[in-house]
C-alpha cells in the first residue's frame, strides 16, 4: 500500500468547490440510477426476486427492456467511474449516499481525519482514524495550529 496524502486543512479546503461539484453530479446520477432501475422493472413485468435475476430476465427480455438495461448498466458505469474520479484526488469517500468524504490529516502529530460533507462550505470537522462521523470534533483555531504536516 503506498503511503496516504496528508492534507492540510488549507488544501482540503481548496479542493472543496471542486468535491462539491463533483459529488453533486453523483447524486444526481444515483438518483437517475434508480430512476433506470424503476423503469426496468416495468419493462421486464416478472417476479424477479434478485438484481442479477432481473438483468437476466432484461437482456433476454424484449427490446425495451434490453434499452433500460442498456441504459442502467451505461449510468452505474459513469456511478463508479466518477467516485474513482473523486478518490484519486486523495479523497477517501467514506458514504457515497451523503456524500461524506475524508481526507488524513495530522493533528499534534497523530494521523486523523479532516471530515467533510457534501453541502458543508469547508472542511471543519476533524475525528479520530477508528472514531468515524458520530466522533466528528470542530476545528476550532486552537486545533487549526495544531494541524500540522
Amino acid at each position: 500500500m503506498s503511503t496516504p496524502r496528508i492534507w492540510t486543512i488549507e488544501e482540503a479546503n481548496a479542493l472543496v468547490p471542486r468535491l462539491s461539484s463533483l459529488i453533486s453530479r453523483q447524486l444526481a446520477l444515483a438518483s437517475d440510477i434508480e430512476r433506470c432501475w424503476q423503469e426496468l422493472v416495468k419493462a421486464v413485468e416478472s417476479p424477479a426476486t434478485t438484481p442479477d435475476q432481473l438483468l437476466e430476465l432484461a437482456r433476454s427480455g424484449s427490446e425495451l427492456a434490453r434499452a433500460r438495461e442498456r441504459q442502467l448498466s451505461e449510468k452505474i458505469a459513469a456511478y463508479e467511474s466518477g467516485w474513482q474520479e473523486v478518490e484519486e484526488l486523495g479523497v477517501v469517500v467514506k458514504d457515497q449516499r451523503i456524500g461524506l468524504c475524508d481526507f488524513y490529516g495530522r493533528l499534534d502529530g497523530a494521523l486523523v481525519w479532516l471530515c467533510w460533507r457534501y453541502g458543508e462550505q469547508a472542511v471543519e470537522h476533524y475525528h479520530g482514524l477508528e472514531a468515524g462521523y458520530a466522533g466528528r470534533k470542530p476545528i476550532t483555531a486552537a486545533k487549526r495550529r495544531q494541524l500540522l504536516n
